[in-house]
């Protein structure tokens, strides 16, 4: 799939520029995110996404460059605000988590309903994002909110994160968790309160009682040394997960000339491709440092853990049914996702579009 969109982008730039010279012109844009490049989705956005545009505009012989003004690190919005600062253009270009917009963008958010499904995030996003692009049904609605889609982006498995050992499920019992939007219904049967937030609030969350611990993952909760006031890491394994998206203002893009709107797409499989590899292979480095300042690791048992999958009521199925309702083809996105998931060599501990 790759190498057939690499080849029809490559046809695109040369008919675009085939033509005669343009005089040189720069294009002044804005890339912004509510977290802070030390996360990796943030980071990769300025390492690989930046420079890839105009490392494309220039192999390719354009005149066009772009002129970057960054502003990471929540300088312009908060994490609650990533739709709407790309789709008002506060920001051209913007990380936009469909985590914390289930309202605006339900059908991305597909992996937290399907939990326990596979650690793999390079097929994760594959999956995901094959879905977006070959059915218009879905990838309307980011159109839908002025924001053309760009590139996929997600995170390494997700496990817990406590101020208090776990060793079995019924340990979390009465116990706050930070979970933030839909992770939330992943505790559902567990006993545990789910408690709203995001990385950028946990450690001061957990820190001051307003939680005792989150779920989360290594390469996030790294960073922002949540492991110091959540020292008792339980691998769980509930799986890689499809967090958000680069994003750029449909109206922006759409005055932009042909030839950038091509490195600018381009540049955003690229920035996909790259997170993904970035990931797998700073979980464990992150997991390792973390021991290393002090973490207590364990696994949770496997028994206790199919106890946890096996106690989880049919979240799929709620949805489902609650998107359908709304008009959205949600059956079609959950089967897609559990039958590419299988078709790439994923085994689900369990099959959530069963009884669809």
């Amino acid at each position: 799939m790759r190498g057939m969109k690499a080849a029809l982008a490559a046809t695109a730039l040369a008919s675009l520029w085939a033509g005669p010279a343009f005089a040189t012109e720069t294009i002044n844009l804005t890339i912004a995110s509510s977290h802070p490049t030390t996360i990796h989705w943030v980071g990769v956005m300025d390492r690989v996404f930046k420079p890839e545009v105009n490392r494309f505009l220039e192999e390719r012989g354009s005149d066009y460059r772009v002129e970057w003004t960054e502003a990471y690190g929540g300088s312009l919005y908060k994490y609650r605000e990533t739709l709407s600062a790309v789709a008002e253009n506060l920001t051209d270009i913007g990380w936009i988590g469909t985590l914390w917009e289930s309202s605006s963008l339900p059908l991305q958010n597909v992996t937290y309903f399907a939990p326990f499904a596979t650690d793999n995030l390079g097929i994760v996003l594959e999956v995901v994002d094959s879905i977006q692009e070959e059915f218009p049904e879905i990838s309307k609605t980011w159109e839908e909110n002025n924001v053309v889609f760009l590139g996929g982006a997600g995170t390494d498995s997700y496990h817990l994160l406590t101020n208090f050992p776990v060793n079995s499920v019924e340990d979390l019992n009465g116990h706050k968790i930070s979970a933030p939007g839909v992770s939330a219904t992943w505790l559902e049967g567990t006993g545990a309160i789910p408690v709203d937030g995001g990385l950028t609030t946990y450690y001061t969350d957990i820190q001051t009682g307003v939680s005792e611990g989150t779920l989360s993952f290594a390469t996030g909760i790294l960073p922002t040394k949540v492991h110091e006031v959540a020292p008792y890491i339980t691998k769980v394994n509930i799986g890689a997960m499809y967090l958000g998206a680069i994003g750029m203002n449909k109206d922006r893009f759409d005055s932009l000339p042909n030839e950038v709107q091509v490195a600018i797409r381009v540049a955003g499989e690229l920035y996909r491709d790259a997170l993904a590899k970035e990931i797998a292979e700073g979980s464990d480095a992150a997991m390792a440092q973390m021991e290393k300042e002090g973490a207590k690791i364990s696994t949770l048992p496997e028994a206790e853990r199919k106890k946890w999958v096996d106690g989880l009521p049919d979240i799929a199925a709620k949805w489902v049914e609650t998107n359908e309702a709304a008009g959205l083809p949600a059956r079609l996105v959950m089967k897609e996702y559990m039958a590419r998931l299988k078709a790439a060599g994923q085994e689900p501990t369990r099959d959530w579009s069963a009884g669809l």
